[in-house]
């Protein structure tokens, strides 16, 4: 049975928005839930599509209506907004995906950014997939995405972590858990708590490449780089950074295993284990290659069977 979607008070003005100085009419949306990337600081950084469905919604739901409504302020959307944030949302998220169900459409975003990242959107999405809602994506900013692009570290492989916590010991628990893994690491972190996330980082994971970015796409945007010990002795000796921080940090460093520990490991091994296990063993040690390993466990094997 198809869903009648509700009346709107802009159905008989027409939904608009203004852009580039011109008035827009916005197209009729489809019913659903619709998850609206919006600027990270410079309100340019918006897509026609963003606006026309911010205008064509029948409420946009938002983490703090006062931030969102100057956006839509600005670029003439008088769309009704709708409180959804951490602290009410287990009792607003009934009510808007009844809203849903009655063929609404409803644009969710966040303060800055793509919503989901690090906000409580993400269980509105499953809610509304449960329940069989569509839910479709408006691509757009992204603080992660926009700081990975410029900070200089590697970008085909990346984790991102959100906040650490902020006290220390759980900080450098989780820093921890987070040493293996394979890619640049990237971060949001309060610009107090930056000089001593980078003292446990460099603690727990080597001087690695690191580098934060400050304020992006606004008139003040920084972006640092360097490796995490030289980062930290300079902001030891200037005033905290403001504005809103994403700290990435490079992969593990590569380090070349120092042939005659190799040699040590592999006697070692040898001594207690057969040739194809002393092999297996020091080659997971080190992360060496097999081949590499057993050229010289044969070698060494010889010399130890020798009179």
């Amino acid at each position: 049975m198809s869903q009648k979607r509700p009346s709107h008070p802009a159905d008989a003005a027409g939904r608009t928005y203004r852009a580039f100085g011109l008035k827009a009419e916005a197209e009729p949306l489809a019913p659903g839930l619709h998850i609206v990337a919006t600027p990270i600081g410079n309100l340019a950084d918006i897509s026609l599509r963003a606006l026309a469905t911010l205008a064509a919604a029948d409420a946009v739901v938002a983490e703090d209506t006062r931030v969102t409504k100057t956006l839509l302020a600005h670029y003439g959307i008088a769309t009704p907004l709708v409180t959804y944030h951490e602290h009410n949302a287990a009792v607003m998220r009934p009510h808007l995906i009844a809203r849903l169900q009655t063929g609404a459409a409803l644009a969710l975003v966040s303060d800055a950014g793509t919503p989901l990242i690090s906000d409580p959107g993400f269980k509105l999405v499953v809610a509304a997939l449960e329940a069989g809602i569509a839910v479709t994506s408006v691509p757009g900013a992204s603080a992660v995405l926009a700081a990975l692009v410029v900070a200089g570290l590697p970008t085909d492989r990346f984790f991102f972590e959100g906040f650490l916590p902020p006290k220390s010991a759980a900080r450098r628990q989780r820093i921890g858990a987070l040493k293996a893994i394979p890619g640049t690491l990237v971060f949001f972190e309060s610009p107090r708590r930056l000089l001593a996330t980078l003292s446990d980082l460099g603690d727990l994971l080597g001087n690695r490449d690191a580098a934060f970015a400050r304020e992006l796409t606004k008139f003040f945007e920084t972006v640092r780089r360097g490796p995490i010990f030289s980062l930290a002795a300079e902001l030891a000796d200037e005033p905290i950074p403001k504005g809103e921080l994403v700290l990435l940090v490079g992969p593990p460093l590569e380090t070349v295993p120092d042939p005659a520990e190799i040699d040590a490991k592999l006697r070692g091994a040898l001594a207690s284990h057969s040739l194809r296990d002393a092999v297996s063993i020091v080659a997971a040690e080190t992360g060496l290659a097999r081949r590499q390993v057993y050229a010289k466990a044969v070698a060494i094997a010889g010399s130890l069977r020798k009179p």
